[in-house]
């Protein structure tokens, strides 16, 4: 089997979106030979799965990254794709980590204030972005897939959620005990895998077989200016230091469907860390599109290397 071949090094811009950090690739990484966003996610997975975890993991990151990896657009009129991954893998979609982008883009001289469109292997998303540096985000179409589904869960309890589709499959509950701090992280975190394992063991899956590697747990806010604050566990077992732009996004989509939020209705959704995401729904069509505010600060532009006599050089874990 041929051994994975490292570049000697990868130019990348690290930001965080309300606390939640994004590393952007903008330079070394090879580029991909696949036409459409979803190839090119496949690609990332199949041919440099091994960049992936050099890139998020230690020694160079740590497990609550996101990467970015920017691409050509495939759209008229997009100015650029992306291809979002994790400490486990590749995303649909990362509401944060795409603000992250546009700060990038912006930094880069890439875009100025206005509208920028940006393709996902979830579909095509745009964003505006003011002076200030506050950006909004139309997320993908968004929808309540299954409502007040049950499931038993090892050292939890019966736990009762809905399904939703935000860009990412969520499992959306609140349950009494589990109240979102982040001081209790590490307890949430377990009760969260948990209750995903347990969605996994019992066949209990989004549209077509898709698996739920979200959980969003729900509780008060600590803010007088929200409405509700979140503990998100990502896919790779960390939580979302942020309100999760996509889990934001099926919050919203659960709530209009039960007559909880109507169209323009602003929610506002804290964080585990107590950070703000803004956001509201519009109708196009049949269709129900989330809105997303917040803001991305960049915190370094790096150069990553990649020394061949690094035991490390692939990452840890």
């Amino acid at each position: 089997m041929p051994q994975p071949v490292f570049p000697p090094f990868i130019e990348v811009v690290d930001s965080h979106t309300e606390g939640e950090p994004t590393r952007v690739i903008i330079g070394g990484w090879p580029d991909l030979a696949s036409t459409t966003m979803v190839d090119r996610r496949s690609e990332l997975m199949t041919r440099f799965d091994h960049l992936r975890r050099a890139v998020v993991l230690e020694p160079r990151g740590f497990e609550a990254i996101v990467g970015a990896l920017l691409t050509p657009p495939v759209n008229e009129g997009s100015t650029c794709g992306v291809v979002f991954f994790n400490n486990v893998g590749p995303l649909w979609m990362c509401g944060h980590g795409l603000i992250g982008v546009v700060a990038t883009l912006a930094l880069l001289g890439r875009v100025d204030t206005g509208t920028v469109c940006v393709d996902t292997p979830a579909g095509t998303v745009k964003a505006e972005r003011a002076s200030s540096g506050l950006v909004t985000l139309q997320n993908v179409p968004s929808r309540l897939f299954a409502s007040n589904v049950e499931v038993d869960v090892p050292g939890v309890g019966r736990v009762r959620g809905d399904i939703a589709w935000g860009g990412n499959w969520f499992f959306l509950t609140e349950v009494h005990g589990l109240e979102p701090d982040f001081t209790r992280r590490a307890e949430l975190t377990q009760a969260a895998a948990a209750i995903k394992a347990a969605l996994k063991t019992q066949g209990i899956t989004g549209e077509k077989g898709a698996e739920i590697d979200h959980v969003e747990l729900f509780g008060p806010p600590s803010r007088p200016d929200a409405q509700s604050r979140n503990f998100v566990l990502c896919p790779g077992g960390e939580c979302d230091r942020s309100p999760c732009g996509t889990g934001t996004s099926a919050k919203m989509a659960c709530l209009h469907a039960k007559g909880k939020l109507a169209l323009g209705e602003v929610w506002n959704q804290e964080s585990l860390t107590g950070s703000l995401f803004r956001g509201w729904l519009e109708a196009k069509g049949d269709q129900i599109i989330p809105y997303v505010q917040g803001r991305a600060f960049v915190t370094a532009r790096t150069t990553l290397f990649f020394d061949p006599a690094d035991p490390f050089r692939a990452g840890l874990g």
